[in-house]
């Protein structure tokens, strides 16, 4: 494969970065006397990606200069022109009017350069005592704390609509499911319910993960920490970190925390998956046990009756992406030295894409949830469908008549084949037809053979009884509060 360059801008581009940097010198320094070469400018630059890292650059760079002036390694006056520099440069690339050069390789060299621009001679003292290792590190930790804050609000806002959907549906009988084969009548709150305690888990697994990922790395310089009189604990309170990373060496090579966090999304998006199955699954036409909206379906180009449940169908896929951006993450990381390498380069593109997939994951399946609506009538008519009572036949024989519940199931299985040679549900057999294979059996257990009846009798702690959701519903409203 061959990669094209369009050599003119890239002249243009060396002449540029000459008159920003010196004559002949890159910004790495003075020890090399030539640009890269095309093909390794072209392996080597990241600000097309890393440009996302922008905010995070400049809150670390203010940070550091704060604590610079207050530590006397520069000056007030210096500090406040870097200050008013980088305010500068972020209003810039808010409002698009910044130029970003690939020949500066990435977003800290980017903005040093165009700080140098602004205000001379003092944007040189701002990397005193830090190195782009421990620079770009701070940047990704405190990129990655944002959006597990933000994916903290996300998973609230679809525990909301999970929650909603449970306590408007208590006593909405559905049949539930073991194998894709109908088991026992579970209520819709019941299933729903089932997802929040899902995503619960999940709300708790980022918030877990920001703990262990909340610590500083800036000040641990290239590797080994720096000779100046710095102090970290300023800039880790600054930044919102509750310490500075205790080894330097650590700080710099970590990314265990793009992992977890990569880690913790893929089961969440696992979760979005199988919801986003259900949901497929339930909408079809075979199915028909709930319907969307046309804000969260699409219809065909060529058959007229169809509604594609396709928001349901993309979630499901995004898994792909997130799963994939942590085996392609822990690749990169599992033959590394200490400490940096320049394949560390590698971790922001697939956290960047797996991240993107689960923001818009969630916000979709939270307006999913919301739109939804269960058909009552369908649902209570599967419900009762395959003999899912069955169950209950054979408990109340036990609880009745002292039956062994082996016996039971035995008795049961017979009654259910005598109800499939007639063609009937358990609950529309005759009593006598019941007492030719159990004499013992009375008219009570009728009691128990319709779905709700089914369903109510689940009263265990997390049962499905429509008074155990209604619990957990109240349960849920405190803590979402």
């Amino acid at each position: 494969m061959r990669i094209a360059f369009d050599k003119e801008n890239m002249d243009d581009m060396t002449k540029d970065i000459k008159n920003k940097t010196g004559e002949g010198q890159t910004m790495w320094g003075g020890r090399f006397s030539a640009s890269p070469g095309e093909l390794m400018q072209a392996i080597n630059v990241s600000i097309g990606f890393d440009r996302r890292l922008a905010e995070q650059d400049i809150a670390g760079s203010k940070a550091h200069s704060d604590m610079l002036a207050a530590q006397g390694i520069i000056t007030a006056k210096d500090r406040d022109a870097i200050h008013q520099g980088l305010d500068e440069i972020g209003e810039e690339i808010a409002n698009g009017t910044f130029a970003f050069s690939d020949e500066l390789e990435d977003i800290h060299l980017n903005i040093e350069a165009r700080l140098k621009e602004k205000i001379g001679e003092a944007g040189g003292r701002l990397h005193t005592g830090r190195s782009r290792n421990d620079q770009v590190a701070t940047d990704f930790r405190l990129w990655v704390r944002g959006k597990l804050d933000m994916f903290e609000a996300q998973l609230t806002k679809l525990m909301q609509a999970l929650l909603d959907q449970a306590e408007a549906n208590t006593d909405t009988i559905m049949p539930g499911f073991t194998h894709l084969q109908s088991a026992q009548p579970v209520t819709f709150g019941h299933h729903m319910l089932a997802y929040l305690e899902m995503f619960a888990r999940d709300r708790s697994r980022f918030a877990d993960c920001r703990t262990r990922m909340n610590e500083s790395p800036l000040g641990a310089a290239a590797l080994a920490g720096t000779p100046y009189p710095i102090n970290r604990d300023m800039t880790a309170e600054a930044l919102g970190f509750d310490r500075p990373m205790a080894n330097s060496l650590d700080a710099v090579s970590a990314r265990d925390f793009a992992l977890e966090a990569l880690a913790a999304a893929s089961i969440c998006a696992a979760h979005l998956s199988r919801l986003s199955e259900e949901i497929v699954i339930w909408t079809s036409a075979q199915f028909q046990f709930v319907s969307l909206t046309d804000a969260f379906t699409t219809g065909s180009s060529i058959m007229p009756q169809k509604r594609n449940p396709d928001a349901a169908e993309l979630i499901r896929a995004k898994v792909g992406r997130i799963v994939g951006a942590l085996t392609s993450l822990t690749i990169v990381m599992k033959g590394l030295p200490l400490a940096y390498s320049k394949d560390m380069q590698e971790d922001k593109e697939p956290v960047f894409d797996a991240f993107d997939a689960l923001e818009l994951g969630l916000a979709a399946m939270a307006g999913m949830v919301a739109d939804m609506t269960p058909n009552k009538d369908r649902l209570a008519e599967a419900a009762g469908a395959a003999f899912s009572t069955a169950t209950d036949l054979a408990d109340w024989l036990v609880m009745n008549l002292n039956m062994p519940f082996r016996d039971a199931h035995h008795v049961t299985g017979t009654i259910v084949a005598m109800a499939e040679n007639q063609g009937k549900t358990l609950d529309a057999l005759s009593l006598p037809d019941m007492q030719s294979v159990e004499a013992g059996i009375t008219d009570d257990v009728f009691r128990v053979l319709t779905p709700l009846a089914s369903a109510s009798s689940r009263t265990s702690y997390g049962g499905t009884a429509p008074s155990e959701v209604m619990k957990q519903v109240k349960r849920w409203r405190d803590v979402l509060l």
